[in-house]
């Protein structure tokens, strides 16, 4: 598998990938999705950045953004993390 898989209906990203980027092990990443405590959002580019996407990941206190091309390739991946503090609410925002 190559870092992430995408198409128009689906995307699958590497759970040791993500976990890395998250700081917790891929155990602890699937129980904090089946509990829902992990979440997503999605944004595709356009323009100049057509056939890119951008994935970002909220899970307590941290935020993951990756930036992916066509292929699947992680292009950057960035992550904030507020340690004890909660995630403000204008880092869960779009852009």
């Amino acid at each position: 598998m190559t870092e992430i898989e995408y198409d128009d209906e689906t995307i699958q990203i590497d759970a040791e990938v993500l976990a890395g980027a998250l700081r917790i092990d891929t155990d602890e990443l699937l129980r904090r999705m089946r509990e829902g405590t992990v979440t997503s959002r999605l944004e595709r580019g356009e323009g100049e950045d057509a056939g890119r996407i951008r994935l970002t990941f909220f899970s307590g206190s941290r935020r993951v953004r990756m930036v992916a091309d066509e292929s699947g390739k992680i292009l950057t991946c960035g992550a904030v993390d507020y340690g004890e503090r909660p995630l403000p609410a204008r880092l869960r925002r779009a852009g």
